[in-house]
């Protein structure tokens, strides 16, 4: 995903959200006893000796939806991972598929059906038993998500993974879902999908309570495909199986769940949530410093020393992303393969970790981290050498270099870039070195920067990234190149057929193999450029004594562990 999880744009609900300063909720923050009077408003102080069971974390903006199945965005998948919970789950600490709701499944041969195996004694927050008639009843309704629902910009990930609805079958993966008895359901797909049972540990596919989804219309979508109008059920009446309950949300200040007494998993330290939205990364660290937050996401590498040195708890995650510099190839010059090989020799990738990454982040040589299947390790590199590249330039036509477009992001920060505006002037100093000058495109991230790189040809070389949703590779590579995108300009049959067929293959062995040809097949045309997995952390006040970091963000806030 390509915001703390996807790159879909700002919903509506932000846009007519009060807008609010960075200078004034940082100054609404430190008021006197801000915190703590929400804190005694959610049940009292904590009593001496006892645990305050209140846990106030910053969040970068407003969610785009409280219904998962119509998000896409990291603060969405955020809230929503604490109210619902699917099929499937994660290995702690991993991008692994684990069981969750489902405590088991077995998939035939063909790869078409799926049964799955349901846990008992679980309810809804609303007392809608969790059943085999829920989970088809789930299955059934975003396949047949009619209208404006079918729109890529509203059902993002069903659009991306099933490709299509009962008006489209031909094009659709889903089949059906069948009740075999209570706690039994089989799901039958049109097509194989190698990576459906990972899949479905996206908070998009997360189990709801049919009593709620229909009682509160949650398919009643108005407004335009560009700006959508959330349902009744998507504005305040979420309702799930997770540890929390739903409780209030008030657009551009915070969100609040408590924790659900029925809950048939752990109920752990923290009893409240509270979300607050701090869009300023400066503001949000300012806000644990004052201690008014406990905690927050996306830490600047150039805050952690400082935090460290305060005492404050800095919690990376394992990289399981992709920075990468693209490349459109409907400029003329950068249709070139020559001009293209000498761009990765122009870049010192190293240089430009250590100079504006955060500590941990690994070198790119691909489009996938290595803990993903398919990864090649001996796939065709493009060494640092300036000289190379200015070799390679005279050969393309350009002795003296040329100029082009390089767009990147403002006033955003990406698990993948903290820091975009530094990352642009590092790489904009090596191209010149070798002959290649820029003319800076800097545009807001959402809706100008996103609309302009995905939707128009007209950009050069720009900034742009992923967060893995599961582990799988066509989560990565799928996404970047299965198509032809106005992102990259290009047009390679050849490729995209070769992800087509390597999306449904059932033999994992021969999948991963299929997987290592493609990405040296990637490598050798150069489409863009792979430059670093970095591993974006988390900052916690010292009353924080654990919290369940994921390289996949599936982090569940009943099993943080606190000491005061």
């Amino acid at each position: 995903m390509f915001t703390s999880t996807s790159a879909q744009g700002t919903h509506p609900t932000k846009k007519r959200a009060a807008a609010i300063t960075a200078g004034a909720a940082i100054s609404a923050l430190l008021l006197s006893g801000c915190v703590q009077s929400q804190r005694e408003e959610d049940g009292g102080a904590a009593a001496e000796g006892e645990v305050d069971s209140t846990f106030v974390f910053a969040a970068s903006s407003d969610p785009a939806s409280l219904d998962p199945a119509f998000a896409s965005d990291g603060e969405s998948f955020r809230v929503s991972r604490q109210i619902f919970e699917g099929l499937v789950g994660v290995e702690p600490g991993t991008a692994d598929p684990a069981p969750l709701l489902a405590e088991s499944w077995e998939t035939s041969e063909d790869g078409l059906s799926t049964t799955f195996a349901l846990k008992e004694g679980v309810t809804f927050h609303d007392g809608t038993e969790f059943n085999a008639e829920a989970v088809c009843f789930n299955f059934d309704r975003w396949y047949n998500f009619t209208g404006l629902a079918q729109a890529p910009s509203v059902s993002y990930y069903y659009n991306n993974l099933f490709r299509g609805f009962a008006d489209s079958p031909d094009a659709a993966v889903y089949e059906s879902c069948e009740v075999n008895g209570d706690l039994e359901a089989t799901v039958t797909l049109a097509k194989p999908f190698a990576g459906f049972i990972p899949a479905l540990s996206l908070p998009a596919f997360a189990m709801q309570s049919p009593t709620a989804l229909q009682e509160f219309n949650a398919d009643d979508i108005g407004g335009s495909s560009e700006a959508p109008q959330l349902s009744e059920y998507a504005e305040g009446h979420p309702v799930g199986t997770g540890p929390f309950k739903f409780d209030s949300w008030n657009v551009g200040a915070d969100l609040t769940v408590t924790a659900n007494e029925e809950y048939w998993g752990e109920q752990g330290d923290v009893q409240t949530v509270i979300f607050r939205i701090i869009d300023d990364p400066q503001a949000r660290t300012q806000a644990l410093q004052a201690g008014t937050i406990d905690g927050f996401d996306l830490v600047s590498p150039a805050d952690i020393p400082l935090l460290e040195e305060e005492g404050f708890m800095i919690v990376p995650r394992d990289p399981f992303t992709i920075l990468y510099l693209g490349i459109n190839h409907a400029v003329e010059e950068l249709s070139d393969p020559l001009v293209r090989e000498a761009i990765h020799h122009a870049i010192d990738k190293q240089a430009l970790i250590d100079q504006t990454l955060p500590e941990g982040t690994q070198l790119a040589t691909q489009f996938i981290p290595d803990v993903v299947d398919g990864y090649n390790e001996d796939i065709t590199t493009y060494e640092y050498d300036p000289e190379r590249a200015k070799e390679l330039l005279a050969e393309a036509g350009y002795p003296d270099g040329f100029e082009v477009q390089f767009n990147y992001p403002t006033d955003v920060s990406r698990p993948y870039m903290p820091t975009p505006e530094q990352v642009f002037t590092n790489l904009s100093d090596q191209l010149k070195d070798v002959g290649i000058t820029v003319t800076p495109a800097p545009d807001v991230w959402t809706p100008d920067y996103l609309d302009r790189i995905q939707g128009t040809e007209n950009h050069g070389i720009h900034l742009l990234g992923w967060t893995g949703d599961y582990n799988d590779t066509d989560n990565f590579i799928g996404v970047f190149f299965g198509q032809e995108k106005p992102e990259f300009g290009f047009d390679n049959p050849e490729l995209f057929n070769a992800l087509s067929e390597a999306r449904g293959m059932t033999d994992r062995e021969e999948q991963t193999a299929t997987y290592e040809e493609i990405n040296e097949q990637i490598a050798q045309f150069n489409p863009a450029i792979p430059l670093a997995h970095p591993a974006p952390s988390l900052a916690f006040a010292p009353r924080v004594d654990s919290y369940p970091a994921s390289p996949v963000n599936d982090e569940v806030f009943n099993m943080i562990e606190l000491n005061e």
